[in-house]
């Protein structure tokens, strides 16, 4: 039987010439671009006078294969277009989902305000015209985290289009104050008045390349360490914003964190309180409820493949947890969903089940039509 599900996590693919044709040439010419070895064994990733070199994954070397006999870790048909991506989501089971920036995620590395600003506008008139296309795709907004007036701008232009959630990196851009400062006030208020999700996606640091300022871990097993690593900032990110009351303020905004997995809420929730109790005389602010209350209803999260994800919600009852596809990084199920659903689900109940794959995704965003029943097929596309 198909598996009909939401994506809390997946991402736009921008075309090489989008700040090219957006943008004056010397703005242009500043924005995230990447160039890969001849031998695809490397990149290097260019932000404004930056040069960030990275080893590339060998995408055929799982061998691992669809029914279609597709390799798995292929790019997938529709990651460049907009009408074809419909046609993947129908037969990975696949309703709607929210969508990220690719490599808009490296926008936190400029340190320009103004360039920013110019950055992130170009990439969401690009990204809405995904969302005019079609009501399944919930794309994020950019938006510029050096500085309030210019988020704030943003922000209100993004919800007028009709973003229904604004991405923000784990970290503000590099040079800001952390999420828990003063300085983000106006952000707050605007995020609460336009009604957008704070959309957080793992692994989006600021890199520094001259300080490795952004850089995790080096050496043997360096590439677990750091893939471990990246979890963490989704869960920095939220405390911050439990710990320092923003929830307390703005009771209304709601926070997801995806592609981190799910497992941490209940821990974090415990010792949150754990420290609001034990070291209270310490605490500032106070808050008017326990910061596990903040986290239970106002932080959601999504993940891929956990198992014990599924566990954070029906044996530690936090209902805030939803699935999400990451479509179409190599990382994700792409070619494999079903098969990685029904592993997950099969042996969940139906309510628990449907809440994670497609209720926690339809509190967030009511405005989605609702998906097809499990078994069925898509409706067709006008």
């Amino acid at each position: 039987m198909k598996i009909w599900a939401n994506s809390g996590d997946s991402h736009l693919v921008e075309p090489d010439d989008l700040f090219t044709s957006s943008l004056p040439a010397s703005l242009a010419e500043r924005m995230p671009r990447t160039v890969k070895d001849p031998d695809g064994s490397h990149e290097t990733v260019y932000i404004d006078g930056q040069e960030i070199r990275r080893r590339l994954p060998k995408l055929a070397a799982t061998g691992l294969r669809d029914e279609q006999g597709l390799t798995v870790f292929e790019r997938a048909p529709g990651a460049n277009d907009m009408k074809l991506r419909i046609k993947d989501l129908d037969g990975e089971g696949i309703w709607a989902e929210l969508v990220y920036p690719s490599i808009g995620i490296w926008m936190s590395s400029i340190q320009d305000p103004k360039l920013l600003a110019a950055g992130c506008a170009a990439i969401n008139d690009w990204a809405f015209e995904y969302q005019r296309y079609n009501p399944r795709y919930v794309c994020t907004a950019t938006v510029p985290l050096l500085d309030a007036e210019h988020a704030v701008t943003e922000i209100q232009r993004a919800a007028g289009m009709g973003f229904k959630a604004a991405y923000f990196s784990v970290t503000p851009a590099l040079g800001a104050p952390d999420w828990n400062y003063d300085l983000w006030e106006p952000v707050w208020a605007a995020m609460a008045d336009t009604g957008m999700v704070v959309a957080f996606h793992i692994g989006t640091e600021a890199h520094d390349a001259a300080t490795m300022h952004g850089a995790y871990f080096r050496g043997p097993g360096g590439a677990l360490i750091n893939y471990t690593e990246t979890t963490y900032g989704g869960q920095r990110a939220v405390t911050k914003m439990i710990a320092s009351g923003v929830f307390d303020r703005y009771p209304d905004i709601k926070a997801l964190v995806s592609e981190g997995g799910a497992t941490w809420g209940p821990f974090v929730a415990d010792r949150l309180d754990e420290a609001y109790r034990q070291h209270a005389s310490m605490v500032r602010p106070a808050l008017r409820r326990l910061p596990s209350e903040y986290l239970y209803a106002n932080v959601y999260a999504s993940f891929q493949h956990d198992r014990s994800a599924v566990l954070a919600m029906t044996a530690m009852g936090w209902r805030n947890v939803c699935w999400g596809s990451d479509y179409p990084h190599i990382e994700g199920t792409f070619g494999h969903s079903q098969k990685t659903l029904h592993q997950l689900f099969d042996d969940v109940d139906e309510a628990s089940a449907r809440r994670m794959t497609v209720g926690a995704f339809e509190e967030l965003f009511p405005h989605v039509p609702p998906a097809p029943a499990n078994g069925t097929e898509a409706p067709t596309e006008r």
